[in-house]
């Protein structure tokens, strides 16, 4: 073997070697600090017996009118993600925010993440806390599950309110993201804690939320994000979108859409809105100059709107 090649094979080694080492420092670190973190978090809720596990959910307010908040997909924690809205809306309601399993301080699921499955998981938090009448409020992938449970709970939801949610008809839904694939490996080997790291939470220096819930989402987002409980929801988005193609909200659903008014990545989106809205009695659109989180930059609008909407309902009239 010629020197220069040899010296090439053995710095290749070498580099390899180092990469090894490397990745098996970050995964073990990555492992230690999460565990130690999540034990450090002060817990937040009260934890609800749910086909034999356990879900958090978080109780806020006493108003005579209950609202139950539910997330977008993969959101770390729900009851900090929401905080602003909360607070907002916590002065003339009782909200229930509901971190369903796999979110949050829930344990993760060991139940296919069907939009059946989860719609039940989270009734059965609702009504483990005696409450059979509300207001359904949501983020983003709610608009999907919402649907169904709206449909299959007809007698306990007064009302649904959307804050940018999905509409079965979005195209582009039946595409699991490649990244997906590898994700299992990206969190394991506590790459997603370094990206992270260098990327910071977007969050950060926003005056709608404190250190206390940055601390929550940065901490929880190690520990949900990319993990089993969130892969299998994300690859079953496809057929719960599928499923829920041609089914509208009941006719006598009062309907809250607050959504982007521009979505550069759905140019029909507000259409599609104004078009779900049009399928029932009573229903308010209203457009809001933000991004897909409109509660993160937007939340007095947010709360609001939705205030303005719920004081309109005709049973708040009678």
């Amino acid at each position: 073997m010629k020197k220069p090649l040899k010296i090439t094979l053995i710095s290749a080694g070498t580099v390899a070697a180092l990469i090894v080492a490397t990745l098996a420092t970050t995964s073990i670190a990555n492992a230690v600090l999460t565990s130690q973190e999540v034990a450090g978090l002060t817990p937040y809720g009260e934890l609800v017996d749910v086909d034999g596990k356990q879900m958090n959910v978080a109780v806020f307010g006493d108003g005579a009118q209950t609202i139950v908040l539910t997330p977008g997909a993969g959101t770390a924690s729900p009851v900090a993600d929401f905080a602003p809205v909360i607070e907002g809306l916590a002065d003339d309601y009782r909200v229930i925010a509901v971190e369903p399993f796999g979110y949050g301080l829930s344990d993760q699921a060991d139940t296919p993440r069907t939009t059946e499955n989860i719609v039940s998981e989270v009734h059965e938090a609702v009504a483990g806390l005696g409450v059979d009448e509300y207001i359904l409020m949501g983020h983003s992938i709610t608009g999907i599950y919402g649907l169904a449970y709206a449909n299959t709970y007809p007698d306990e939801v007064t009302a649904f309110v959307g804050i940018d949610t999905s509409v079965p008809e979005q195209p582009g839904m039946d595409e699991v993201p490649a990244i997906i694939q590898a994700a299992p490996a990206l969190r394991g080997l506590g790459i997603l804690r370094v990206v992270t790291g260098l990327t910071g939470n977007p969050l950060e220096g926003n005056p709608a939320y404190s250190e206390v819930d940055i601390d929550r989402l940065n901490v929880l987002a190690m520990r949900n994000t990319m993990a089993p409980t969130y892969i299998d929801e994300v690859n079953h988005l496809g057929k719960n979108f599928a499923a829920a193609q041609g089914t509208t909200f009941p006719k006598d659903l009062p309907l809250l859409l607050m959504y982007q008014a521009a979505n550069p990545d759905f140019p029909t989106w507000n259409a599609l809105h104004e078009a779900q809205a049009a399928s029932v009695d009573f229903a308010v659109t209203h457009e809001i100059d933000a991004d897909h989180y409109l509660h993160h930059t937007k939340s007095d609008e947010v709360v609001a709107t939705t205030k303005a909407f719920l004081a309109d309902l005709p049973a708040a009239n009678n």
